[in-house]
């Protein structure tokens, strides 16, 4: 039950809408009194009948006397005079808002009652819900389940009215979002008045046909679908063209443009850019709809997915193909796109964050067939052949996609502006920014600390820099030899301490001369890429959660199969054998110019606290994690220092690793830049190791995953929240940590 929120509601109209929304009042008990005014006595007799309503009236006067909220639910061009006839009866903290698909007009119509200022209880407000019939007997009490609401408040509103009716729409189970008048317009014009005026548009194309029996006849699924909206109110929809003017003559003016690029490609059997265009679009609407599916639940840090690892013995065993390295993945895009001529991708991660930087880059105007299988073929544009993007670049979760990124579109001709979602909005940003203003970029990172989102102004020469990282950071060190290919001289980055190389790797494999002395890492501006084949390595960042729990898991045996063993990412390997892992590396060879191998662990040994070697920091900074839970099931004491970068993570790393242990029963302490850990671990017993207990995974995803680990060797339930985000990059784990012997159990919120 919601519990009441208002004394009496009024509704000024009761259709589809209006009488939906009543029936979710009543269910969930938000109102005292419900009355309605109408102009038909029928629909006012049939509320009644219905039990809608305890009075009707044909005077909305009447209707609105003593109402605490009144709900405009009628057409939007009738909003002024019916205000008109309300305002002197109207009391003095009434909440007023309204259903309808235009919010301009109607703050317009307000105004022109109420004047400039208006009353704080006036809230504008818009359910994106409809059915093909209307009126009170068209109703649903779940018309508005699983559906966006957008509130429109203005400045004059009151916090107090904003909050009311989110509670009333969400007791609706619908999803509230908030959004200024004019953006409103502006995004329907586009996604749903377009549409309509579209559908009805065809439908009278085809019915002005001599052969419009057989057109209607032998349409085809598709036809339906689309014209279905064709069958909406013509009086509500006339009202709506109307209203929003400006906007959908806009949104008519771009689809026409469009429509005339698509017209051409297709008379001039362009086959490429053809194909470009339809799996630009196809992809686009994948990737949105995953991308955006939960961020409205995530954005508010609610939980919408959890894991739940039961108690008991298990097994840990078998040979597994863990998903394609991430970092290899974001690299065979972005070098692909901007080299000359096609370039195949094979084993691409299909996972969120690579999927973003794809997107991205057809944004950019790039032609990108797949992912499909792992398969991707780029169509190179070349140095100088990206396009302006039409609006912001979304890159989700991926830091990787933000920073390097951030290099090559600093060297563009055309601004750009880079958001993420609620995670990679808190992250560190000014550390490639820093960089890149020395080489002459114009960047700013526009959210507080620092932060996403990232504004860049295009049409810079850049300069090239020798530049030290004050610490290893193989994001910022690609960034500004990305920013390096396009500036005049040499660019050159020192590292404190050797980090991944993959970009000198795939730029060396794409034909793109780049020296490295050392920690020092140079290449000279004004070069080209050459297109070539990648086949993306397993990600040894993905392997690291099954290395970890076969190492802790009596009697394991588990091979994992073609792992990138990059020499700057092999400190858990290095990590586990020092911690006295029984842990081979098989079958070496290397593959589009990346060392591979096959991974043999067993559970034969049991593990070891050590001083975790400082100068393996930066080659196992993603797998410390994982590497805590082994830790808690080894012998002694483990010693992390030098790892401070763990704390700008995705999430503080080192505290939600050290709150979730402490949950399962491990003594640790963090520090500044590591941990100490308690192992409870002692040599021939394999006894449990961790409690249970609910573990906050804070949207990270490798905290999720290490912490599934701990599931080998529990006494209690372990319940870990936020796991949603385990997509990111490694789609198929709880399928393939199942197979091995742990049982996850995932459950949707």
């Amino acid at each position: 039950m919601s519990g009441t929120l208002f004394n009496k509601v009024a509704f000024i109209g009761l259709g589809l809408i209006g009488s939906s929304l009543a029936r979710v009042m009543l269910q969930e008990h938000l109102a005292t009194t419900i009355v309605a005014s109408t102009r038909s006595k029928k629909t006012l007799q049939d509320a009644l009948e219905l039990g809608l309503i305890t009075e009707g009236f044909s005077d909305p006067v009447e209707a609105v006397k003593n109402a605490d909220l009144v709900v405009l639910a009628l057409p939007v061009r009738a909003t002024q005079k019916v205000l008109e006839m309300i305002q002197p009866y109207l009391s003095e903290n009434v909440i007023i808002t309204d259903v309808g698909s235009t919010k301009g007009n109607v703050v317009e119509a307000a105004k022109a009652v109420f004047g400039e200022t208006l009353p704080a209880g006036f809230v504008p407000g818009h359910p994106i819900a409809g059915a093909e019939h209307t009126g009170v007997h068209a109703g649903k009490v779940d018309l508005f389940a699983n559906h966006k609401v957008i509130l429109t408040p203005l400045p004059s509103s009151s916090p107090l009215a904003v909050s009311k009716l989110t509670q009333m729409w969400q007791a609706a189970k619908a999803e509230v979002i908030c959004m200024d008048v004019e953006k409103h317009d502006e995004v329907l014009a586009h996604t749903s008045h377009l549409p309509h005026l579209m559908a009805f548009n065809l439908v009278e194309q085809l019915a002005n046909r001599e052969d419009n029996l057989d057109i209607f006849r032998y349409a085809a699924g598709g036809f339906r679908d689309f014209s279905r909206i064709a069958a909406s109110d013509p009086q509500m929809w006339h009202d709506i063209f109307f209203a929003n003017k400006k906007a959908i003559l806009n949104a008519v003016d771009g689809f026409e443009h469009q429509l005339k690029i698509l017209r051409q490609l297709i008379e001039d059997e362009n086959s490429q850019a053809l194909m470009g265009l339809l799996g630009h679009a196809q992809a686009a609407r994948q990737h949105f709809n995953h991308m955006l599916a939960k961020k409205p639940l995530m954005e508010k840090n609610k939980v919408t997915q959890q894991f739940t690892i039961l108690p008991g013995n298990k097994t840990f065993k078998g040979k597994f193909t863990v998903p394609g390295d991430k970092s290899v993945s974001h690299r065979s895009i972005m070098f692909g796109a901007i080299a000359e001529g096609t370039t195949h991708v094979t084993g691409f991660l299909e996972g969120e964050d690579a999927l973003a930087t794809l997107q991205a880059f057809r944004t950019m105007g790039v032609s990108i067939e797949g992912p499909k299988n792992g398969e991707v073929t780029i169509h190179g544009v070349g140095m100088h052949g990206l396009k302006a993007p039409t609006g912001a670049l979304y890159m989700g979760n991926s830091g990787t996609s933000m920073r390097l990124l951030s290099g090559l579109l600093s060297a563009q001709a055309f601004d750009s502006v880079m958001t993420g979602d609620a995670s990679l909005s808190k992250r560190p940003m000014e550390r490639i920014a820093k960089p890149l203003r020395e080489m002459g970029a114009q960047i700013q990172t526009t959210g507080e600390k620092g932060t996403p989102p990232v504004s860049i102004t295009g049409e810079q020469k850049l300069q090239g820099i020798h530049y030290d990282l004050p610490m290893a950071s193989a994001q910022v060190k690609s960034g500004i030899l990305l920013a390096g290919l396009w500036a005049a001289g040499e660019t050159s980055v020192t590292e404190p301490e050797p980090t991944r190389d993959h970009t000198e790797r795939m730029l060396r494999a794409f034909g793109y001369d780049v020296k490295t002395e050392g920690n020092r890492i140079s290449l000279q501006g004004g070069g080209k890429l050459t297109a070539t084949a990648i086949q993306v390595p397993s990600d040894i960042s993905s392997a690291a959660f099954f290395m970890v729990g076969a190492a802790i898991t009596e009697g394991s045996d588990v091979v994992l199969e073609a792992v990138g063993v990059n020499p700057t990412r092999t400190g858990v390997i290095e990590i586990l054998k020092q911690m006295g892992a029984d842990l081979t590396v098989e079958n070496e060879r290397i593959a589009g110019g990346e060392p591979i191998a096959d991974i043999h662990i067993k559970g034969t040994r049991t593990l070891k606290g050590i001083h975790m070697p400082e100068d393996q920091v930066p080659l196992a900074i993603d797998e410390f994690p994982a590497l805590f839970i082994a830790a808690a099931c080894a012998e002694g004491q483990t010693i992390l220092t030098g790892a401070a970068e763990l704390r700008v993570k995705e999430s503080d790393r080192i505290q939600v690793m050290a709150d979730g242990l402490k949950i399962l029963g491990v003594e640790c302490t963090p520090t500044d830049d590591g941990i100490i850990i308690e192992g409870k671990g002692k040599a021939g017993d394999w006894s449990a190791i961790f409690g249970g207990g609910e573990i906050e995974s804070h949207h990270d995803h490798r905290i999720a995953m290490s912490f599934s680990m701990a599931g080998l060797r529990n006494t209690g339930e372990i319940v870990i929240t936020g796991t949603e985000t385990v997509a990111t990059s490694f789609p198929t784990f709880t399928q393939l940590a199942n197979q091995a012997g742990l049982s996850i159990h995932v459950n949707e919120d």
